[in-house]
């Protein structure tokens, strides 16, 4: 797992697993064509998704290992690094890749939104994991791309591809949701956790010292990509996880308005704001009033 190897090209990895290439900035790589091969880790300059056939070990994603079992669609963004542990045993890939280039889809309604698709800044450990239904329907749209890939050139070529890309990725967007939904006991702890770690942080000095908690160090503390964490807590409370905080953030404040003692500075202080007006202005927006009119009214 030492060596790297760079694809920097859809030819790149097209000349690795044996697969032709029919054009230069998409391709549906059928994996089981490669040589057998033992593990390696890769960086990919381009969108790559991974259709999972076989048992071959652990995909090594970052500093994260996972078990990288049948019937699992994995998403990498360009630029990324990944690769199989196959702990020094030589395995048959199988399954299935589609790659593409970001040059394919820019100018196009998918390159427009393709940021939305926040599956590609997911840990490996978030992986998509479908039924054998889903994976009929990811194949038809692999096949799909496939046919057109085969064609004879036409004007309709381009658009047909990328139209099924974003059908695609759209389909995986629905199953993403079936998931969240699936493993709402994982995800319930998750929410759990997440609000036992806000409590913890305002009850500590790490408000005083770190400042409010971001969307980010509360994932990274849940051992989660902040995309995946994002997404999971909109799904499951309606809001932002932004806006989860920031509810916690008023929670709290409203606890230490009613401690006359403490000025409206000392609370914004210890709440984590760098600026009193800072805590004020949030206040006033998810309240309706200023700290001090709260404070009298209450």
């Amino acid at each position: 797992m030492d060596s790297l190897r760079r694809f920097e090209t859809i030819n790149d990895y097209n000349i690795f697993n044996n697969n032709e290439t029919l054009h230069p900035l998409v391709s549906v790589v059928d994996l089981s064509k490669a040589d057998p091969r033992q593990g390696s880790r890769m960086y990919f300059g381009f969108y790559t998704i991974l259709l999972k056939d076989v048992k071959c070990g652990e995909l090594v994603y970052g500093r994260q290992t996972y078990d990288y079992q049948e019937g699992t669609l994995v998403f990498l963004a360009p630029g990324q690094v990944a690769g199989i542990n196959s702990n020094g045993e030589t395995y048959q890939p199988k399954g299935y890749a589609l790659v593409f280039h970001a040059d394919l889809i820019h100018g196009t309604s998918l390159g427009r939104v393709i940021q939305d698709y926040t599956f590609f800044n997911y840990k490996s450990n978030e992986a998509l994991h479908v039924s054998e239904r889903e994976r009929k329907i990811v194949l038809d749209c692999f096949f799909k791309i496939e046919y057109e890939l085969e064609h004879a050139i036409d004007n309709h070529i381009k658009k047909l591809i990328v139209a099924n890309i974003e059908l695609f990725l759209n389909y995986c967007a629905r199953f993403y949701e079936r998931q969240f939904i699936t493993r709402e006991k994982v995800h319930k702890g998750i929410l759990e956790r997440f609000e036992q770690l806000l409590n913890t942080y305002f009850q500590s000095d790490y408000s005083q010292t770190l400042g409010l908690p971001s969307v980010g160090f509360c994932a990274n503390e849940l051992h989660l990509s902040a995309s995946y964490f994002g997404d999971l807590v909109k799904k499951e409370t309606g809001k932002t996880a932004q806006e989860y905080i920031q509810s916690k953030v008023i929670d709290m404040a409203k606890e230490k308005i009613f401690d006359q003692s403490k000025s409206v500075s000392q609370i914004a202080f210890e709440l984590g704001f760098k600026y009193p007006q800072h805590f004020t202005r949030l206040f006033k927006q998810l309240v309706g009033q200023t700290p001090n009119e709260y404070r009298m009214t209450n």
